[in-house]
């Protein structure tokens, strides 16, 4: 959901207000071609989709301890919902090629050829080990997997991830499917984006989904 250290803090801001311009500019990318070859009234998420992962913890057989606690922490006790935090990186192209590696974005943990990844691209385990991750964050195995290209399969995916951040939001606890989400931003037509209604920050913790720019320098934050 958020880089490392606390989204409230202004370097944690800053990183989220330069992912979320990146985001815009690609979403603007595909407006701009669809619009170059008169395909009118399309859902850009048909063709590029962001989500996270989080844990929702089901409640004790006490239930959860009623506090007027508004701190973050004790939100977050009270309301049981977490994001997934992963220090690491996966790449899987065509279910043919897989790169596995740090967090870290340079050469070492992008060459395929370290000792701190691992690359390959034997077709059928590649395939096998995309079903398995998605059957583990989607909490379900379904035949539209076998072709994630397929609309079909972008919209069940699509639609399995939306709910679940309306689960994970909502005031009563509900079971997640899996652990997906959408990444909660607003969409619009043109590629534009910006914080969904009434959801400007991150549940619990606050911090602007969004982002904001600061004066730090981007030595900080690159």
């Amino acid at each position: 959901m958020w880089p490392e250290g606390v989204p409230t803090a202004a370097s944690v801001q800053e990183i989220l207000y330069f992912q979320a311009q990146t985001m815009e500019m690609m979403y603007r990318v595909i407006a701009q071609e669809l619009k170059a070859m008169n395909i009118e009234n399309a859902n850009l998420q048909d063709y590029l989709n962001f989500y996270c992962l989080v844990n929702l913890k089901e409640p004790s057989s006490n239930g959860s301890p009623e506090s007027s606690d508004k701190s973050a922490a004790g939100l977050a006790r009270k309301y049981r919902r977490f994001m997934i935090y992963v220090h690491g990186r996966g790449m899987i192209v065509d279910d043919e090629y897989v790169i596995l590696g740090s967090a870290n974005i340079n050469q070492r943990s992008l060459a395929c050829s370290r000792d701190t990844e691992k690359g390959g691209h034997p077709r059928g385990q590649v395939y096998g080990y995309r079903n398995s991750l998605w059957a583990e964050h989607l909490g379900m195995v379904d035949d539209r997997f076998k072709d994630p290209s397929s609309l079909d399969c972008v919209r069940l995916v699509n639609q399995v991830a939306e709910e679940n951040w309306e689960r994970f939001t909502s005031e009563e606890m509900k079971t997640l499917q899996g652990h997906l989400l959408r990444y909660p931003v607003r969409i619009e037509p043109d590629g534009n984006i910006g914080p969904l209604p009434d959801q400007e920050c991150f549940p619990d913790v606050g911090g602007k989904i969004c982002g904001a720019p600061t004066s730090l320098p981007d030595s900080l934050t690159m």
